[in-house]
């Protein structure tokens, strides 16, 4: 007969111990170890038979099957569309517009394929409504209210839809986890379960879910191990700009972003993301300037503003939003140190327009750009752009994809481009005659190309 005994789970982190801590060993987190009864396996030997086991040579190359949902942000995050049989995580903040992308590629997939909508958070008028409101009226579409993963599986294996959607996997209960929904062992269970059924029956599932205060999955980190792919929605709340991104994909690139904007009627794909990061700049203004990073294979450009101003007391107040705080300590002092600006008794702003977040350190030069245009009141220039990551020496190094950058900055009537000295001269030279690109070594040269202006 099998031994009945009891663990604790750590709600945040899964960690799983036989006896009860007041602080979890494994995430350091007060008051999160909950008791969970285990059965441990009858004591008796257990005669199994072997796995079937396969030579590579003999395995079939099955070439892998995609479902395109008409949503081409949506289709570039993914690799290119839904991967028969996949497991795809969505998560973001509550609101933030996942069961809004979900509902309105329904319109599109419902009009060859059969749809199955499982939702534990909303009833079926309320599913109803927001479909009129986006204008969804396939035939297709079918909805399930239901929370019980044994019936929803059953629902899946007599209905069998081409894709199903779940909404959302912290209200899923498996009754034969004896704790209650959102914690840490029913969300584990109920994801595997449905893993299991996207294998065996070559259905597409795309499950929802929440994230916490700390923006990860809430659940056990295990939950993106399990999944086939796991898509972030990213975006503030004072915006109407969403950024879709992949963390993890089996079947394409996690380098890839989708760029949404949420109007009244859903979420509206933005074919051109840097046309719409930089419009409504000032003319002839101090303290902006235009950088170019790479979110995958596209090119973006972003507008970086800098504020410099005489501090009012003794210590200068520093604030960053949209690059970080550290790395613009960093570049502050390299600018008083190597190029001799004073901001020690300076207040200094930087901030990076459209709620984009820049961590990569080709932004660098632009950042300094901006906050010496500030601190000299001199304007960069309409049509100037600037990139490179800016070292402790006040050197300028090279950066990746550069050719790309230039060709984006171009073809939105850019006719200066800074760049490092480096990435200069393997630029083809019909690129080089095109626009004006000024090669720098270091930070003085980069701010004397700006004089020149």
């Amino acid at each position: 007969m099998a031994k009945i005994k009891s663990v604790y789970v750590c709600s945040e982190c899964g960690y799983e111990s036989p006896k009860w801590y007041g602080k979890c060993p494994g995430c350091n987190q007060w008051n999160t170890m909950d008791e969970k009864i285990s059965e441990t396996a009858n004591s008796a030997k257990v005669i199994t038979s072997p796995g079937h086991v396969m030579a590579l040579d003999d395995i079939t190359e099955d070439v892998e099957r995609r479902i395109s949902t008409g949503n081409n942000e949506f289709d570039r995050v993914l690799g290119g569309g839904i991967v028969i049989g996949s497991l795809v995580l969505l998560s973001g903040d509550p609101g933030i517009g996942k069961s809004t992308i979900l509902l309105q590629i329904c319109q599109h997939l419902g009009e060859k394929r059969k749809i199955l909508y499982v939702s534990g958070e909303e009833s079926a008028n309320q599913i109803k409504m927001r479909a009129n409101r986006l204008g969804v009226t396939t035939d297709n579409l079918y909805i399930l209210t239901q929370t019980n993963v044994s019936i929803i599986i059953e629902t899946i294996k007599t209905e069998k839809p081409d894709l199903v959607i779940v909404d959302s996997i912290q209200t899923m209960v498996y009754d034969e986890v004896a704790s209650s929904a959102g914690s840490v062992t029913q969300v584990r269970e109920c994801t595997n379960i449905y893993m299991h059924t996207a294998k065996g029956l070559g259905i597409p599932i795309i499950i929802v879910g929440h994230v916490n205060k700390d923006g990860a999955i809430a659940g056990p980190k295990v939950l993106e191990h399990i999944v086939d792919t796991v898509l972030y929605f990213e975006g503030e709340k004072n915006y109407s700009y969403r950024i879709l991104r992949g963390v993890k994909n089996r079947f394409g690139s996690t380098n890839e972003i989708g760029v949404f904007e949420m109007t009244s009627d859903g979420l509206k794909e933005v074919l051109n993301p840097s046309l719409m990061m930089i419009s409504g700049r000032p003319a002839n203004t101090s303290g902006t300037c235009v950088a170019c990073v790479m979110e995958g294979t596209r090119p973006l450009l972003a507008e970086v503003q800098g504020l410099v101003c005489a501090t009012g007391f003794g210590t200068p107040r520093r604030m960053s939003t949209g690059f970080d705080y550290n790395r613009m300590s960093m570049l502050l002092a390299v600018l008083e140190k190597r190029a001799g600006f004073i901001f020690s008794n300076m207040d200094a702003y930087v901030n990076v327009i459209g709620g984009l977040k820049l961590d990569e350190p080709a932004a660098d030069l632009t950042v300094a750009m901006a906050l010496v245009s500030s601190l000299k009141d001199k304007p960069v220039g309409d049509k100037v752009l600037a990139f490179g990551e800016v070292g402790l020496g006040g050197e300028i190094r090279a950066v990746n994809n550069c050719e790309q950058r230039i060709n984006e900055a171009y073809r939105l009537g850019f006719e200066k481009c800074i760049i490092p000295f480096h990435n200069y001269k393997p630029l083809p030279k019909e690129l080089k005659t095109s626009l004006d690109i000024v090669p720098v070594r270091n930070i003085r040269d980069a701010f004397s190309a700006l004089t020149e202006e």
